[in-house]
């Protein structure tokens, strides 16, 4: 056999370019015209593309070779064997892929309807990482989808129970106006009941707005350096008279000597939302211990402890929730004073502000009673 020549080389690939070349224009034209069709017609039009390129230059090249007719017609049923073949390897390839976005298109489906699906095995790598991916996400909706609705009722609870607290000011205030109008209002108390129901009212408008700013990310904080003692000094001063209605005695221990950097106005008014809740549900007569303990050079720990009953156990992080309301037991008073009005804010309100220091607010069940702790960061800010 006589070795291959250089233009019988370039010959045979030549050949083979365009024969490769003008069938693979006619697979793209095909393919062009057939835009609309199915996964499995455009896998069959790929694959019998793939066998016909080789095909014709293997033929084309076999005729330049002077093949006998004999010859020629035995290559000629081999590869129509072989394009047999890769047609039903492209057919049933093209099945199992359809039969695979098919699945797919169902899980997006249930998706679509709210549903959680599950990853499934096709064989297929890239159909698999795409299920699971699929199924990741459909775990996350879920979760955000429940998460909203979740938020959606405490929203709608929360505002049924902040237009009953606004009302009930209200309605005394329209009773003192219907009292004075009939004559029957006592004229030097009358002044002094008309301020205290509209200080409520204020009371918790603000209490609205302070929220509004720390949900919205729109609060900013002036920390400097301050002493703890003369900002719990200030909040118990704020809650005494309150605290002498109720007959319950606040004792400090273990404030003196604590610096920290906080902004001191936010600060007080964590500690007056956690006494304020202490004040409501004390016992009467009993004391409120006000605590301060450093467990770390970096941290401050402030507590708040009360000798009331407390709330279940599992509803110790729901209490931080805004317009949460305790059961019963542990249930607002009725007595028109300063820790009486509010729509469950005061707690949710400590929380936010002091997160917005890098600290916390948490509740928990001790030997002597309720406790509330709010943790602090003693550095500045970025330290």
């Amino acid at each position: 056999m006589m070795p291959l020549g250089v233009a019988d080389v370039l010959l045979i690939v030549l050949t083979a370019l365009v024969c490769a070349a003008v069938v693979t224009c006619a697979a793209l034209l095909v393919l062009r015209r057939a835009r609309r069709a199915g996964l499995t017609l455009r896998l069959v039009i790929v694959g019998v593309a793939s066998v016909l390129a080789l095909a014709t230059g293997v033929l084309a090249i076999s005729a330049e070779m002077y093949l006998s007719a004999h010859d020629f017609a035995v290559l000629v049923w081999v590869l129509g064997a072989a394009m047999l073949c890769a047609l039903a390897t492209a057919w049933i390839t093209a099945r199992a892929a359809r039969s695979s976005m098919r699945d797919l298109s169902d899980a997006v489906r249930q998706v679509g309807e709210g549903d959680v699906v599950g990853g499934g095995s096709s064989g297929w790598r890239e159909f698999d990482d795409l299920s699971a991916e699929l199924s990741e996400v459909s775990a996350k909706l879920s979760d955000a989808r429940a998460e909203l609705e979740r938020l959606d009722s405490d929203r709608r609870r929360f505002l049924a129970w902040i237009s009953h607290d606004l009302r009930t000011p209200l309605t005394a205030i329209r009773a003192l106006a219907e009292s004075a109008e009939e004559g029957l209002a006592d004229p030097e108390a009358f002044p002094g009941q008309v301020r205290a129901q509209v200080e409520t009212m204020a009371h918790m408008v603000d209490d609205l707005f302070e929220l509004s700013r720390i949900t919205s990310g729109s609060l900013r904080l002036r920390t400097e350096q301050v002493e703890l003692l003369d900002v719990v000094s200030d909040a118990v001063a704020d809650v005494r008279a309150a605290a002498g209605e109720h007959r319950v005695h606040i004792v400090q221990q273990d404030i003196e000597g604590h610096v920290l950097w906080a902004d001191p106005h936010q600060l007080t008014r964590v500690i007056v939302n956690l006494l304020t809740n202490a004040v409501r549900h004390a016992p009467e007569g009993s004391e409120i211990l006000v605590f301060a303990e450093a467990p770390s050079p970096h941290r401050l720990v402030l507590a708040v402890l009360d000798h009331g009953a407390g709330v279940a156990v599992e509803d110790l992080d729901r209490m931080f929730e805004v317009g949460w309301r305790s059961d019963p037991s542990r249930s607002a008073v009725t007595a028109p004073d300063a820790v009486a009005s509010g729509a469950g804010l005061g707690l949710a309100i400590a929380r936010g502000l002091a997160r917005a220091h890098g600290g916390d607010v948490v509740a928990e069940h001790t030997d002597d009673g309720f406790c509330l702790k709010v943790t602090l960061p003693v550095g500045a800010p970025g330290l």
